[in-house]
């Protein structure tokens, strides 16, 4: 109850019980909304305020408008990094999509223990870390006693190959030492959304006189798309900021032909010291991963919509 003009005003219980309720909800949400504003939004303010200034990574500098922006242009490293990613995410996201859609398919005909056991064996790499996953590539593959070695004589006809050294073979193993690492969190997903599948459907199929082909192309593809789209999109967004593996395994080379987009920004803002242009590449980045996701976005939709 209230005083309003001398007289007192009754709320009704409803209008009490909601805004009970909003207050309650308004306390949940302030701290994630403290947290989004103090470690989002201000920091991105702040990295674009300083992609429009000549400045250090720590400091001031002086205020240069959009000439970061233009020097993008012109930058052939920059540009060779942005080929280099683009070729990275080209040999990783569908391969690795597709791979993991065919495991899944496979392990999905397994059951009890041993799809547990063959789940558990795929997702393994996945929980290792990278500079573990590198030492043990690096082994693999080293030119004097590497395992692998036989094979890549055989495919290269004849003498050994240093593939981290090689610009032919250095991205390419860079891409299938990423597949290995992270394809496992995708069988998952694809296992998941197989699992979903009401077995009737198959069986109503099979009644029909439909074989497996039929079967994946009229059931399994059309209900497991939303699942493919969110692979899709998950590996787009991790591709485009390859960096780890990259730094480990070649460090950019041989002649900068791994050199990718979040290396080039961690020479100039932790090496050269230029924040304000590193700055400028990586909202460059940010802007290229933001309009590639919502384009692949609506064309999946679109594609799932039919």
């Amino acid at each position: 109850m209230t005083r309003a003009a001398g007289r007192a005003v009754r709320i009704p219980a409803g209008r009490q019980a909601a805004q009970r309720q909003a207050t309650e909800a308004a306390a949940l949400v302030a701290p994630f909304v403290i947290a989004y504003l103090v470690l989002f939004v201000y920091p991105t303010l702040k990295l674009v305020q300083l992609s429009f200034t000549a400045s250090p990574l720590i400091g001031t500098g002086k205020w240069v408008g959009t000439a970061n922006y233009v020097r993008l242009a012109g930058d052939g490293l920059f540009r060779a990094s942005v080929y280099h990613t683009a070729y990275f995410v080209a040999l990783t996201v569908v391969p690795t999509t597709l791979l993991a859609l065919g495991i899944a398919l496979m392990v999905s005909r397994l059951r009890g223990w041993r799809q547990s056991l063959v789940l558990a064996c795929f997702f393994l790499p996945y929980i290792l870390p990278v500079t573990v996953v590198t030492l043990i590539w690096q082994w693999l593959v080293d030119l004097q006693f590497g395992v692998a070695q036989p094979l890549l004589r055989l495919v290269s006809g004849g003498s050994g190959v240093a593939v981290f050294k090689s610009p032919a073979w250095a991205m390419p193993m860079v891409a299938l030492v990423t597949i290995w690492w992270t394809n496992g969190f995708n069988v998952l997903l694809f296992t998941a959304g197989l699992r979903n599948i009401p077995a009737d459907y198959y069986e109503a199929a099979a009644l029909d006189g439909a074989g497996r082909l039929a079967q994946f192309r009229h059931i399994t593809w059309p209900l497991i798309w939303p699942v493919t789209a969110l692979v899709l999109t998950i590996q787009l967004i991790l591709q485009l900021k390859i960096f780890d593996q990259v730094y480990l395994l070649t460090q950019g080379g041989p002649f900068n032909s791994t050199y990718v987009v979040v290396q080039y920004i961690y020479r100039q803002a932790f090496v050269l010291n230029h924040g304000g242009y590193a700055a400028a590449v990586a909202l460059f980045l940010f802007a290229l991963i933001a309009a590639l996701s919502v384009l692949q976005y609506q064309v999946l939709r679109t594609r799932e919509s039919r």
